[in-house]
């Protein structure tokens, strides 16, 4: 992910990936994992039919390395102390984790986050520039960090596919109040870059995620965007 950029800032380096590549990186060990990426997304079409089973779990990991704090501090929505953490690591690009940010996490928001049963954390894991770009820009939001993740999501395709995706992105960091100077410094601030690096780069090294989205739930590994019916099967149980 790295080998992209090395010392350029993001912001000269936006066009450097082809939309269409940018939006469909939501692996980077190929087919397999891109497979695994897509069967909860497959499972969804069935959940209206069938009770949904919990997913199975492709590991464990340690809940106090989860947890230590990495490069920037973590993104979360919910009471600290709740009984179920859910860490996701995504990337703005990858369809995936929009699908789930869209029709996923609403839900699992309103029955879970909100009524004190979980906590949810979103981390960094881009895969191209542009990704990388869409996490400064939250970061830079300040409190609208969750809010800016939310618009980018949403209006992805728009932004992603864009011919002058600059000017796209801008026109959406517009609406948490950047002006083309505080846009232009977020977007060259290096250590910002090098930071959302870090915590890609950690969830790599000391986690093996190789997809996007991918979720530890008190400290069990789920990969792909799972429904909410999926969800509640994992997370109920351990209420």
């Amino acid at each position: 992910m790295n080998r992209f950029l090395s010392r350029r800032t993001v912001l000269s380096a936006l066009a450097a990936v082809p939309a269409a590549v940018a939006l469909a990186a939501c692996s980077d060990s190929g087919d397999k994992a891109e497979a695994e990426t897509a069967k909860p997304v497959d499972a969804m079409k069935t959940a209206a039919t069938e009770p949904a089973a919990a997913p199975q779990s492709s590991g464990d990991v340690d809940m106090k390395e989860l947890m230590k704090p990495g490069a920037l501090p973590d993104e979360s929505m919910g009471k600290e102390d709740a009984p179920v953490t859910v860490v996701e690591y995504a990337s703005m690009t990858c369809p995936h984790c929009a699908h789930f940010s869209e029709t996923t996490l609403p839900e699992l928001k309103k029955k879970y986050i909100d009524t004190g049963k979980v906590r949810y954390i979103l981390r960094e894991f881009p895969f191209d520039p542009r990704a990388e770009a869409g996490f400064m820009l939250a970061r830079c939001a300040g409190d609208n960090y969750f809010p800016m993740v939310d618009v980018l999501f949403k209006q992805q395709e728009n932004w992603v596919m864009a011919e002058n995706v600059k000017d796209a992105m801008f026109q959406l960091a517009k609406l948490a109040g950047f002006t083309q100077e505080s846009f232009n410094a977020c977007l060259t601030n290096q250590k910002l870059l090098d930071q959302v690096r870090a915590v890609q780069k950690r969830g790599a090294d000391e986690f093996k995620i190789d997809s996007t989205p991918t979720f530890f739930i008190n400290g069990k590994t789920y990969k792909g965007a799972m429904s909410i019916e999926e969800m509640s099967a994992i997370i109920d149980p351990l209420l």
